[in-house]
């Protein structure tokens, strides 16, 4: 799989900071459970904060008039385990892609404002911007897409965003309706499920992917993903994927993600250390609390007992959810991590001129040479030379002074 943001990446480089702030002050949600006295403002975990940074990273390149070419990354996709708090979080995204300033709007000298009123929102919000920072703006016609295999997955998102609506200052410029929420300007924001796809292959600006590891070639939501981006590209809009692990027998989009090679893609998938056996009580707990770090409304208790049950029928579905593993389901002739256990780092990167040597035979590759693939998995050595992985620089951009303080916090 391509490299992925484990939750160690540096933020030291410029974003739209603006965002987190406006979520904060736009976006209110109410205690499931009733322990807040009303409606309170949406505060980012950790972990939510640092994907929201991430999406909105600006390049520092980028000038006033580009929409999707401006960000670093064209779209992302955010891997964690079940209930950590994917679905409000996103949710909190659309509203900032429907009315927020998530558009470049060029660099800021300093002092300059954002002022809601400015565009339609009475809630008398302001945001100052300091010298060298990426300013925002709104979308003048957004147009944005929820979208899961089923309407109760899409609920995951659209849900808490009627919620939002209606509790905070959003209600002034958002009319809530059950299939679909009218934005200004004749904007929408649409649901769009496997056995709903009459709004596909529209022009859109942003498209939430929600629970891509089962959105595979056999229930058709491979050609949903695929339609999506198209009109997304025809608008330079952009997407997220939000999901939980996935089984790596059946080629979900989630998985193709993961593994393309393409670096515009930002990717948060934090795994529990390596070598913990899930079957293990004391182990399972450890990787709990590793991949629901920061998720403060869960309970590890609650999480344990539906996990353990979730185990002695399907203890690879219990992994992928809860353990935030990528894990074939039964059936399969290897458990990937002691597939990955046998590799050896550095020695076994095939180039032109390496061979591999086993049981006697020596299979040579280069420009011409076909790939073969081995009939055991034992005894298996590289030799030759490899091809080492070239390692990049991220740009420090502009806006230092705020990345600082994020970088500072996120890495102490």
């Amino acid at each position: 799989m391509a490299r992925a943001d484990d939750g160690s990446w540096p933020v030291d480089f410029p974003a739209l900071f603006v965002v987190p702030d406006w979520i904060t002050q736009h976006c209110r949600i109410e205690s499931v459970g009733g322990l807040g006295v009303g409606p309170q403002p949406f505060e980012m975990y950790d972990w939510q904060l640092r994907c929201t940074v991430h999406h909105y990273r600006v390049r520092p390149t980028a000038e006033v008039g580009q929409l999707s070419t401006a960000f670093h990354y064209r779209r992302s996709q955010v891997v964690a385990p079940q209930k950590s708090g994917k679905g409000p979080w996103t949710a909190t995204l659309v509203a900032a892609e429907a009315v927020g300033p998530v558009l470049f709007a060029g660099w800021a000298e300093g002092g300059e404002v954002y002022d809601c009123r400015q565009y339609g929102c009475g809630c008398g919000w302001g945001y100052e911007y300091e010298h060298g920072e990426p300013m925002g703006r709104p979308w003048t016609l957004p147009l944005i897409q929820i979208t899961a295999t089923s309407e109760d997955q899409t609920d995951n998102v659209y849900r808490p965003l009627q919620a939002m609506i209606r509790n905070g200052p959003l209600g002034e410029l958002m009319r809530v309706g059950e299939q679909f929420i009218r934005l200004p300007n004749d904007g929408r924001i649409d649901v769009v499920t496997s056995s709903a796809q009459s709004r596909l292959g529209n022009p859109i600006t942003f498209a939430v992917q929600d629970e891509t590891g089962i959105w595979t070639e056999t229930n058709k939501m491979t050609k949903v993903a695929t339609t999506q981006r198209r009109g997304l590209a025809g608008m330079s809009g952009r997407s997220l994927e939000t999901t939980n692990g996935w089984d790596p027998t059946e080629d979900s989009v989630a998985q193709r993600t993961a593994e393309s090679k393409v670096r515009d893609v930002y990717r948060f998938h934090r795994l529990p250390p390596g070598g913990l056996s899930y079957a293990n009580k004391a182990e399972r707990r450890k990787i709990h609390r590793h991949v629901y770090a920061g998720s403060t409304h869960i309970d590890l208790d609650a999480i344990e007992g539906e996990a353990a049950e979730l185990l002695e029928k399907e203890p690879a579905e219990a992994e992928r959810f809860f353990g935030n593993r990528i894990v074939a389901g039964s059936g399969t002739w290897m458990v990937q991590d002691r597939w990955d256990a046998r590799a050896e780092p550095g020695r076994c990167r095939m180039g032109p001129g390496s061979s591999w040597a086993s049981t006697g035979r020596t299979w040579t590759t280069g420009p011409s040479s076909g790939r073969r693939r081995s009939t055991g998995t034992s005894g298996l050595r590289c030799t030759g030379r490899g091809r080492s992985r070239r390692s990049g620089t991220r740009p420090t951009g502009t806006g230092r002074r705020r990345a600082w303080r994020w970088t500072r916090r996120w890495t102490s």
